[in-house]
Order: structure tokens, then sequence, then C-alpha cells
């Protein structure tokens, strides 16, 4: 799955190092892409898009869910 969130406040460099450091412990995350205003995460199902944003708060910011992609197998 590919969860996109918008993260209200951000604006330096120093808020995108809080952000992905406060994603580190959420389990199932594959990878992390944190830039300014914006988290793209790829995960397993279990990161939520509440866990993401509970996460991103601890950092403090509000985030707000931009877009979820779930991965489908091609049909043969």
């Amino acid at each position: 799955m590919r969860t996109r969130l918008r993260v209200l406040g951000m604006t330096c460099q120093h808020c995108v190092n809080a952000v992905f450091t406060a994603l580190t412990p959420v389990k199932g995350i594959t990878t992390a892409e944190v830039e300014i205003g914006l988290v793209t995460v790829e995960h397993d199902g279990r990161a939520t898009v509440d866990t993401l944003r509970e996460a991103i708060a601890v950092a403090g910011y509000d985030a707000v869910l931009a877009s979820e992609e779930r991965r489908q197998l091609p049909v043969v």
C-alpha cells in the first residue's frame, strides 16, 4: 500500500527530519519519503492512516490524508 499525507506546518529541513524520525517506530512501514509538506509511505497495511497521523503528531504536526493506493495483482 502507498499512503500520502499532507503535513501542515512543515517549513524546513528540521521539520522533515523530525517527521521522518517520528515515523521510524511505526510497524509495517517499508519506505518513507518525507519532504516539506508531504509524506509518502509504502507499507504492508499494518500502518493505518490514524497510526501515521498519530506518529506525525508526536513530531508536533497535523496531517491529513492526500491519497491512499492499494496495490493489486494483475489479472492474467
